[in-house]
Parts: structure tokens; C-alpha cells; sequence
């Protein structure tokens, strides 16, 4: 059923007048009126001009790119290959061009909500969200409410590198195939003949953590060496400090370790360091492993063995799904495949 601004004033105890003064800001409404309004508008889900836009499709020039962290080189690029693939072939005010609009999360769970509430609001032509989601029920739940809401409006979704929304084909998903890139990066520090592993792994709450995590878990158990992976096992945010607090953990834990597995190449710059610091060489005495292929990766000293994402290209087919100048994959789903980069931050441990 419809929300109307009548049902707003009604939860809000206003009348329809003022509701209408808060929305469009034409008018000086008392800061505890607009807050009791814009918690209505929150609480009922409301869209303005709401019976309209059930009959319309979105009819907006904004597109929505929600990231995590713009700052990060994993989202950046994404964000920008998107951004690039949304303005190609437009020609001006004429010519179909969209205002890409990157919203930075944060990390937010909070956030990632309302900036998809804001979105429905302007009537977005297109909304693309990137990177792994919090492992939350209640969370997930309520994000596939909003994109479901998106989605029946005439808003174009796309999800590149985050996992599909359950029994929703109108959402387009790009995956990344997080977890055999992981379990072959494990296995290529096996094949060179590392036993003492540890993995210095990103926050436990989120999906691409988890399905690194099982990769590389994968791998160990095949190994015969499915003992004590929790002991070896730190988990931290996606950073270089957290790499850095990690390793000196791991350290503490196995000094004997002869490799570190990390979350990412970021995580792994800060995984050297701390290993650095503790006079401990590269690979001589320690082999150190990333995750995403960063631009930096095959710059560090020594340069650093990964797993390849293909994130411009993701990036920039999302930006052409979200501009339906691609078709969208069977049942909405395409996995894209990770490739081993193997370089000189990995070597067999000394015997």
C-alpha cells in the first residue's frame, strides 16, 4: 500500500501543511516539529510525490555509488570505472547525461540505508553498490527491502563485488569469485612448502572476509593442516595499521611462522612493515601474500605476490548495466574470476 503525506502527518502528529514545509525546506518549521516529521518519513518508508511514483518509472539523472571508503583504491577504482561507463556516449543537457553521485559509507550499516532511502527519494535512474555487506540479518534483510522498493520504482540496482540478493533477478550482480582466488593463493605458499601460516583476515562481519577466509581455510584442511587456524587466524579492519597489529600478533602467537596470508594488498603493505621492523626479511624469513592486485602491488620491495580482481573492468561493466547499455546476465548473476599473481614477496621457507 501507498505511504501518503496525510499517513506522515498523521505518525507525526502534524498536519499535512507542515509535513509539506519540511520536505520542500520553503518554509521555518521548529527544529522538534522537523525532527518528529523526518522520523515519520523514516519509520513508513515515505517517497515524495509517493502515489506517483508507483506509477512511474524513475525518471532522475542521479545515479547512486555507494562505497565503503572512496579513499580505498578497491572502491576508487571501482567507483571511477563506473562513473566513466555511465557518462559514455552522452553529449550534454541533451544527450542522456547522468549525475553520478559517490556516496561513501563509511562502513555504516546506518548509512548504506539511509543514503538508499535518499536515493529512492530523488527517484534515482540507477543505484550501483560495491564491495562486500555486513553478515547481519536483520541488516541484509532491511537492504533487500530497499533495493526490492528501487527496483519496482524503475530504479536500475546493481551489486559489483557484493553477493546477490536472495530470489531477486531485477538486481544485477557482478561477484567476485573471492574464495578460490584465496584458496589458490593458500595453496601456491603449500606447493612451496610453508606449513606455519598465519592470516592476518579483514572484519569478521563481512562477506568478502568470510569467503577469503573459507579459501584459504579450504586449502589447509586438503593440506592435512585444519589444526589451530583460529589460533592462526587475526582478525582487523581492511588497513595497513591493522596489518601491522595483526602480524605482531600472529608473531606472538607462532614465531615459528614462516608466511602471512592477508585480508588485502593494503593489509599486507602493513603485514612488511611489522616484519620489517622485527628484523625479519621478505621473503628470506617470512613470505607475505595480499589480495586484490592494487596499482601499488607489484611497486612495493619486494613486489608483492596477490590475487587479481579485475576491479575497472567490474566497475565499468556496472556502470553500463546501470545504464542499460549491457544486458544483464542470465538470472542477474555473473561470477568474475580471480587470478593468481605470483611475485617476489613469496619463497620457499628456509629449511
Amino acid at each position: 500500500m501507498t505511504v501518503t503525506l496525510a499517513d506522515v502527518a498523521a505518525r507525526a502528529r502534524v498536519s499535512p501543511a507542515t509535513v509539506s514545509r519540511v520536505l520542500n525546506g520553503n518554509y521555518p518549521v521548529a527544529a522538534s516539529t522537523r525532527e518528529r516529521v523526518l522520523r515519520a518519513v523514516d519509520e513508513l518508508d515515505y517517497v515524495l510525490n509517493g502515489p506517483a511514483s508507483s506509477l512511474a518509472a524513475a525518471t532522475s539523472d542521479l545515479v547512486g555509488i555507494l562505497v565503503n571508503d572512496i579513499a580505498d583504491p578497491f572502491f576508487g577504482i571501482m567507483a571511477g570505472a563506473a562513473q566513466s561507463a555511465i557518462g559514455e556516449g552522452a553529449s550534454g543537457r541533451a544527450g542522456g547525461e547522468k549525475l553520478a553521485v559517490v556516496c561513501n559509507t563509511g562502513g555504516s550499516p546506518e548509512r548504506e540505508l539511509t543514503y538508499l532511502t535518499l536515493l529512492q527519494r530523488q527517484r534515482a535512474a540507477a543505484v550501483i553498490l560495491t564491495g562486500g555487506s555486513l553478515e547481519d540479518e536483520e541488516h541484509m534483510a532491511a537492504v533487500a527491502a530497499k533495493l526490492t522498493k528501487l527496483a519496482d520504482a524503475g530504479t536500475r540496482v546493481v551489486l559489483c563485488g557484493r553477493p546477490p540478493v536472495p530470489g531477486d533477478a531485477s538486481v544485477a550482480a557482478l561477484t567476485f569469485d573471492n574464495r578460490s582466488g584465496a584458496r589458490r593463493l593458500t595453496e601456491h605458499l603449500l606447493s612451496l612448502g610453508h606449513r606455519r601460516i598465519g592470516y592476518a583476515a579483514g572484519p569478521a562481519d563481512r562477506t568478502t572476509t568470510r569467503h577469503r577466509l573459507e579459501g584459504h581455510r579450504e586449502a589447509m584442511a586438503a593440506a592435512g593442516l585444519a589444526d589451530g587456524q583460529e589460533t592462526l587466524t587475526v582478525h582487523g579492519a581492511y588497513d595497513r595499521g591493522a596489518g601491522y597489529d595483526a602480524t605482531l600478533e600472529l608473531l606472538h602467537r607462532e614465531p615459528s611462522l614462516t608466511a602471512i596470508v592477508a585480508a588485502n594488498d593494503t593489509v599486507a603493505l602493513g603485514a612488511c612493515a611489522a616484519l620489517r621492523d622485527q628484523g625479519l626479511s621478505i621473503p628470506g624469513d617470512v613470505s607475505v601474500a595480499g589480495f586484490d592486485d592494487l596499482p601499488f602491488s607489484v611497486d612495493a620491495v619486494p613486489a608483492l605476490t596477490t590475487v587479481r580482481l579485475p576491479l575497472h573492468e567490474a566497475g565499468a561493466r556496472a556502470g553500463r548495466l546501470a545504464m542499460a547499455t549491457e544486458e544483464a546476465p542470465p538470472g542477474g548473476v555473473t561470477t568474475i574470476p580471480a587470478e593468481l599473481m605470483v611475485r617476489d614477496s613469496t619463497a620457499p621457507p628456509r629449511s
